[in-house]
């Protein structure tokens, strides 16, 4: 077989698939989990200072550093195994401890991050969280009388996953330590990996929740701004019916709306563009958990109805909206930018008529001007022609005034042809 030579990208493609693994777990375990973000301009920020930061906590612990440019790590420090992954607006840290769990959702269990260390993260914490992995009771009771304990009940989500391959439950609130908290009881046949999984799922959905809801945040702060806008577009358009109107100040203003519309919908492309991602991601993990209800309990899947879809909804009316109106404005601006087109074409029309008169004006004052000429022209020429020829009334007796007299009609009229001659040459 002949050699063919390899894409540059080809391992590196194939490997991409294979570079993020779940971890492996077995009941009882704890994880503690952070995702970090920088609060401004997440997307361009300097990604070599989210490697520092790991290397950091990994040179605390004797760890091997990951590669240069790597966008995920995965590694022991001390009796924890460490999760990095890098991605567009964040970076999350997972730390995987099967020691045990001595006492659910312990604090001290997130120490794994130091304080120091958390407050040198170059962002700020999106979420944290610490999930507890225990064995499934064999009594429902027990299970019941555990979430009593740890969650609340009123915002408890709680679901069967796997085909009854684990519990999963969590209620999505902030405790005093500020962690969210997710519990996990695997039934005993669950494999490790599975397990891993659930967890990984877990996590992520309430990474991208978290994430997503920065778009609603961004609506909220935009709803007076579109609310004003909309009210100064409403109101531009109801004057363009009228005649009293000025088209030209009416079209500035619709241009100035249209602008900050436009600039409104440039710094908020991303961010709608991201929450849509989000969103899909946070849907896509629920439903790869496979959920059937849980004692008559509300599962992840309805709980993310009825408390984050309308979330979702309000964001998504909102970039509708913004699309609308900009589309609004536009029409309108076109509108009445053929409006002043017609009504400057009006003025020009109005103009040239005028241009005309004036013209034909200027065109009879012109004759009369060269009638003028033609007398002033006849009166010189007379003078030199009377000059030229009074020697001449010595030999034929004729007076000054009579010899004036005789040429004064033949030097009008050659005056009179030659300005003619001008004129036509000259038209």
């Amino acid at each position: 077989m002949s050699p063919i030579s390899d894409h540059p990208l080809r391992y590196k493609l194939a490997n991409e698939l294979h570079a993020r693994p779940f971890p492996s777990l077995t009941p009882p375990s704890s994880v503690a989990y952070v995702a970090i973000k920088q609060p401004n301009d997440a997307v361009s920020r300097d990604r070599a200072q989210d490697m520092e930061h790991l290397v950091a906590l990994l040179d605390r612990h004797g760890a091997p550093h990951p590669q240069p440019g790597a966008t995920h790590y995965y590694g022991q420090i001390g009796k924890y195994w460490l999760k990095w992954e890098q991605h567009t607006e964040f970076v999350t840290y997972t730390a995987f401890s099967d020691n045990g769990v001595t006492r659910p959702f312990d604090p001290a269990e997130f120490e794994v991050f130091p304080a120091d260390w958390l407050e040198d993260a170059p962002g700020q914490r999106m979420t944290s969280i610490l999930l507890n992995v225990v064995p499934k009771p064999a009594k429902t009771e027990d299970i019941t009388a555990r979430l009593k304990d740890w969650f609340v009940s009123e915002s408890l989500a709680v679901s069967s996953v796997l085909e009854d391959a684990a519990v999963v439950a969590g209620d999505f609130r902030i405790d005093l330590n500020g962690h969210l908290r997710f519990a996990v009881f695997a039934e005993e046949a669950t494999g490790a990996r599975r397990i891993g999984r659930i967890v990984q799922r877990l996590c992520e959905i309430e990474t991208y929740k978290t994430m997503s809801m920065l778009g609603f945040a961004r609506v909220r702060s935009l709803q007076p701004q579109l609310n004003e806008l909309d009210t100064k577009l409403t109101g531009l358009m109801g004057a363009m019916s009228e005649e009293s109107a000025s088209a030209e100040e009416t079209l500035h203003d619709l241009l100035a709306i249209s602008a900050e519309l436009e600039t409104l919908s440039a710094r908020s492309s991303f961010r709608f563009g991201a929450t849509g991602a989000y969103e899909a991601l946070v849907n896509q993990r629920i439903e790869a958990l496979r959920e059937a209800r849980f004692l008559g309990r509300q599962h992840f899947g309805e709980f993310m109805m009825r408390r984050y879809a309308p979330a979702m909804r309000t964001v998504h009316a909102a970039e509708a909206r913004l699309e609308a109106m900009s589309s609004r404005s536009i029409r309108a601006s076109n509108l009445l930018r053929t409006r002043v087109d017609v009504e400057r074409s009006a003025q020009n029309q109005t103009l040239l008529e005028s241009m005309d008169k004036r013209s034909d004006l200027q065109l009879r004052l012109q004759r009369t001007v060269e009638g003028l000429s033609v007398v002033a022209i006849s009166y010189y020429a007379v003078s030199l022609v009377g000059y030229l020829l009074y020697p001449l009334t010595q030999t034929t007796g004729l007076s000054k005034g009579m010899l004036t007299a005789l040429v004064t009609v033949p030097v009008v009229l050659f005056v009179w042809w030659m300005v003619r001659q001008l004129r036509k040459s000259v038209e």
